[in-house]
């Protein structure tokens, strides 16, 4: 982690909100 420190921040954050709705999409079906 060091060298791109707010590229890697911001995947992670993105991977996070996927989750998020691939969480929401599986509890409303």
């Amino acid at each position: 982690m060091g060298y791109n420190s707010g590229g890697s921040s911001f995947a992670l954050l993105v991977v996070l909100f996927i989750l998020l709705i691939i969480v929401g999409a599986a509890f409303l079906y």
